[in-house]
């Protein structure tokens, strides 16, 4: 495990409809880009938030981490805030991680729709 410096990484990502194996898939594909962007492997994550709008209700988003070698992590899922007019059947997820890079070296992932929610971010 990397020791160091402890920073949190944010990512999201949206899924087409309220399907377990949609929603998994998602968050399989957007924790393994938050590790490979960031140098990161699994050992270096200290916890997992994962937050959902409410229109995902199938599966627990930390399901899939837990099953893709994540045992060892707290993963945590909450509901979020339903905002008019905010994004729909999106996952959101905050990385807490032991690592040498500083902050400004980390990469925070935004894909598929949810890649509107940063603009400001290099793809």
């Amino acid at each position: 495990m990397a020791t160091g410096l402890v920073w949190g990484i944010r990512g999201a990502t949206t899924v087409e409809a309220d399907e377990p194996a949609l929603i998994d898939e998602a968050v399989l594909e957007l924790l393994s880009e938050l590790l490979e962007r960031n140098d990161l492997t699994p050992e270096d994550c200290i916890s997992i938030l994962f937050t959902a709008t409410a229109d995902l209700v199938s599966t627990f988003p930390a399901t899939a981490a837990r099953h893709a070698g994540f045992g060892d992590v707290p993963l945590i899922c909450a509901q979020e805030i339903p905002v008019p007019g905010s994004m729909e059947r999106c996952i959101r997820v905050l990385l807490h991680v032991h690592t040498t890079h500083e902050r400004s070296d980390l990469h925070h992932v935004y894909l598929r729709g949810a890649k509107g929610l940063r603009d400001d971010l290099p793809r």
